[in-house]
């Protein structure tokens, strides 16, 4: 895996809505496919010399991030915001943001709620938040210089202000925004490992770099309709569990290997596919986990209601405290992500896409 890759997306400006900066990111290091992009902000990669014949492949994987938008600026110039995603609101309070103007300026501000010092008992004793009594502020004294001095408008939009680092010796990633910037950092590390033998492929391998994702899916009911896919892979930042259930439970550990999701609240995975990845990964020696989620979802509960219906498979990164400021992932999961999907890839033929779409059952 290209660490200096995933870092590049992971610094990367993207809030649901907002995801120009990642495009021209990701679009960077995809120069030797087809690239385009759409109204809603997805971005497109297919391999050239496709073949019309062969069925087709999406690498799906989304580019947008959990963030904030401006709702209001206040008599006093702290702003009021709206969460872009789901943040839960006892993670918000006390981290820096960067807030983007519509002239591209990027200012600092300090998530804040009312101050300890100035709260009555039973405010200093109560749990509750509301989003309402959460502000952000760039260290405006008015709305005029909020607006005026600092350039911020209703509507501007805004992300955790965090900074990618790589520690080598142990192999983790630190840095914002793992879900999803893992995923699109193994499309692109997945389509570089099969493009040399790209012409002996039973599929057509196509890209697709989906938009608001945090929001509803929304993007990949696009992109869905546009690639027109046979079988989906979809990539995902997947929350890590190895700190809040004991060993045996775990099912997303950090450095436990590429997860692979039999389902969740938006999708139940199609089993010969399942089957045929944990084969795969058994004979070649790709650590994985499997999981089975009670909450969550992906785009492949849009990818699969596309058409005649598409199986997909969903293969996760594990990475510590996604939706919050601060992610940890390993690099070796990132790297098993993108092996295993290169690999099932490679080993489709045309008697394996029909049994796993279920094309020979009469």
């Amino acid at each position: 895996m290209d660490i200096e890759m995933f870092g590049r997306l992971s610094d990367a400006f993207g809030p649901s809505g907002f995801e120009e900066d990642v495009i021209r990111t990701a679009a960077g290091y995809l120069g030797k496919y087809q690239v385009e992009n759409d109204a809603m902000n997805n971005l497109y990669a297919r391999m050239p010399g496709i073949a019309a014949e062969k069925p087709v492949i999406l690498l799906d994987a989304h580019l947008d991030e959990c963030g904030f938008m401006v709702q209001c600026i206040h008599s006093n110039g702290c702003l009021g915001i709206l969460m872009l995603g789901g943040f839960h609101l006892t993670n918000i309070p006390a981290h820096s943001v960067l807030v983007r103007t519509r002239a591209g300026k990027l200012v600092k501000g300090i998530i804040t709620s009312k101050p300890v010092h100035f709260m009555n008992d039973r405010e200093r004793n109560s749990q509750a938040l509301d989003i309402e009594s959460i502000y952000v502020d760039v260290g405006a004294g008015s709305r005029k210089e909020a607006e005026e001095d600092f350039g911020i408008s209703v509507g501007d939009p805004m992300i955790p202000d965090v900074s990618f680092e790589y520690d080598e010796e142990h192999g983790i990633c630190f840095g914002k925004a793992f879900d999803n910037r893992a995923g699109c950092a193994c499309i692109i590390e997945t389509m570089n490992k099969l493009y040399g033998g790209r012409n002996e492929l039973s599929v057509n391998v196509a890209g697709a770099f989906a938009a608001q994702e945090e929001v509803g899916m929304r993007g990949a009911t696009v992109t869905s309709q546009v690639v027109k896919p046979d079988l989906a892979i979809v990539f995902e930042g997947s929350p890590s569990d190895d700190f809040f259930f004991d060993i045996g439970l775990t099912q997303g550990k950090m450095k436990g290997g590429v997860q692979i999701r039999h389902m969740d609240k938006s999708y139940i995975s199609n089993p010969v596919f399942i089957e045929y990845a944990i084969e795969t990964a058994k004979s070649l020696g790709i650590k994985y986990q499997e999981a089975v989620r009670r909450g969550g979802s992906t785009n492949a509960g849009k990818i699969s209601l596309t058409g005649k219906a598409v199986p997909v498979l969903v293969l996760g990164v594990p990475s510590r405290y996604i939706h919050t400021h601060y992610n940890f992932c390993a690099a070796e999961d990132l790297e098993a992500a993108s092996e295993l999907a290169a690999q099932v890839i490679r080993g489709l033929d045309i008697p394996l896409i029909r049994h796993i779409c279920r094309q020979d059952l009469l």
